[in-house]
């Protein structure tokens, strides 16, 4: 039984080649010119979960142009999958977005994450133009060389003690339904998307501690192998930080932040932040294509 995701990613090379023909379908107008950079980054999106910002990247995917896009990690959350089916049209549309790019010259790099860790098997392959790896290195414009890589296995948790992992798993699903719910009420009053969940991860003494310890092992591992610098997601926290002589970017995530990092023509790279940048609302353009696509529960 085939499906959406089957669907989606059917596109064969050779006799009898069969390419989509949405791939091919201009963009809706009324959009403002695309943005261009030459590289961007963004993890942790979480298809298959209803704390998935899907319309709100497929506005941002929609809003920008990049020679290379990296997907680092945890696009699919396979580990809420396996417990139960949770698709709607609007996930659809985000790997809709990500295979049109990747047909109209976009090299995407897709580095597998703990929940999609399903993909790793296939590190090495190439699928509809989206290159699956389980780490990557990328040249800046200025000759510097990053590390690319999701992160997980810099996480001891997450390393050592997997079942804990799920369990800090099952308390994080909690916080995101009391996210969802917290913001169901703010779209009722007409108000922005705001990250409940993410503010409350700030605030926890417990919580900052990690991401610290979590950033120092990242920066740690860039420098012993001599990058001088690393790309990393995984813990949902957009940042820039130095460490030792490189340089630790985190592109944070689309279920709390949703936020990218991009690479402008000079090297320069930079935290893009979507809420701030939109007030925390898709484009009446795309609200209007998706309708009912959006989960209600959805964040955007």
């Amino acid at each position: 039984m085939r499906t959406d995701v089957d669907t989606l990613l059917e596109q064969h090379t050779g006799n009898g080649s069969r390419i989509p023909a949405w791939l091919d379908l201009p963009d809706p107008k009324g959009f403002k010119p695309k943005r261009k950079y030459r590289t961007i980054w963004i993890s942790d999106v979480h298809l298959g979960t209803r704390g998935c910002n899907a319309a709100l990247l497929v506005d941002f995917l929609r809003s920008v142009q990049c020679d290379t896009l990296y997907l680092v990690g945890d696009i699919v959350d396979g580990w809420r999958l396996r417990k139960g089916w949770y698709w709607p049209d609007a996930h659809n549309e985000v790997v809709r977005r990500i295979l049109k790019m990747a047909h109209r010259g976009t090299r995407v790099v897709f580095i597998a994450g703990n929940h999609d860790e399903m993909l790793r098997d296939y590190a090495g392959l190439t699928f509809g133009g989206v290159e699956l790896a389980l780490e990557a290195v990328h040249e800046t414009v200025d000759g510097r060389r990053l590390l690319v890589t999701h992160g997980d296995a810099f996480d001891g948790v997450v390393l050592y003690h997997k079942w804990l992992a799920f369990l800090g798993d099952k308390a994080y699903s909690m916080l995101l339904r009391m996210n969802i719910a917290f913001n169901a009420v703010r779209r009722r009053l007409r108000m922005p998307y705001w990250s409940l969940s993410a503010y409350m991860k700030k605030k926890v003494k417990n919580a900052v501690q990690y991401v610290c310890s979590y950033e120092e092992a990242v920066a740690s591992e860039a420098i012993s192998r001599g990058f001088d610098g690393v790309v990393c997601g995984h813990i949902h926290c957009a940042e820039i930080r130095q460490f030792g002589g490189i340089t630790y970017y985190n592109d944070g995530d689309w279920v709390e932040s949703c936020t990218a990092l991009a690479e402008d023509a000079s090297g320069q790279i930079e935290i893009i932040d979507w809420v701030a940048e939109t007030g925390g609302h898709a484009s009446d353009t795309v609200v209007t294509e998706l309708g009912a696509a959006i989960p209600a529960e959805a964040g955007a």
